[in-house]
């Protein structure tokens, strides 16, 4: 798919197929393609952490949800969550890990898998459990949670039609 085409057809998934996990091979490229996202200095202070294993997945998804104050999966049901996380001695964190989300999304969609960036990943490794987690994966350092990319194949065949775009959007100073 053609770069500008990719950005201008990805939406954000909202119902996956409960049936169909995406292959590891495919879970990688989609993981590879946020490595390649622009980082402040290159210092690449972000990390991925993939996630598949379905207890791992539903402890994520409770945590997100009690945050949220709900019991509902704010996962949608997507099989897999890529976690990103950077780290919070950089003073450019929070944009790394933007720009990596971006990347995982837009790889997804070029690769014909649906997916969606879940908030609420501060709160989520702020927490005494998400520690706790952090902790379980040995990743060490001080990480604040940017966002979770859940990932999976779409209910829908069609994905939804975008919304036409504001007129100010862009302002032009000449």
């Amino acid at each position: 798919m053609e770069t500008l085409e990719c950005i201008k057809t990805r939406r954000s998934i909202r119902g996956f197929r409960p049936d169909a996990v995406p292959d590891r091979r495919l879970i990688e490229q989609v993981a590879e393609a946020g490595t390649y996202a622009p980082t402040g200095r290159g210092m690449q202070s972000p990390v991925i952490v993939a996630v598949t294993d379905p207890a791992v997945r539903n402890r994520l998804s409770a945590l997100n949800a009690a945050v949220m104050g709900t019991s509902s999966d704010p996962f949608y049901g997507a099989p897999v969550v890529l976690v990103v996380l950077a780290d919070r001695q950089r003073p450019t964190c929070l944009y790394d890990g933007t720009l990596v989300m971006g990347n995982l999304l837009l790889a997804a969609h070029d690769l014909g898998l649906g997916s969606c960036w879940i908030h609420r990943a501060r709160e989520v490794f702020d927490s005494p459990e998400g520690r706790a987690l952090l902790q379980e994966w040995g990743i060490e350092g001080d990480y604040e949670g940017i966002g979770h990319c859940v990932l999976g194949y779409p209910l829908e065949a069609e994905p939804p039609v975008a919304a036409a775009r504001k007129r100010d959007y862009v302002v032009w100073v000449e």
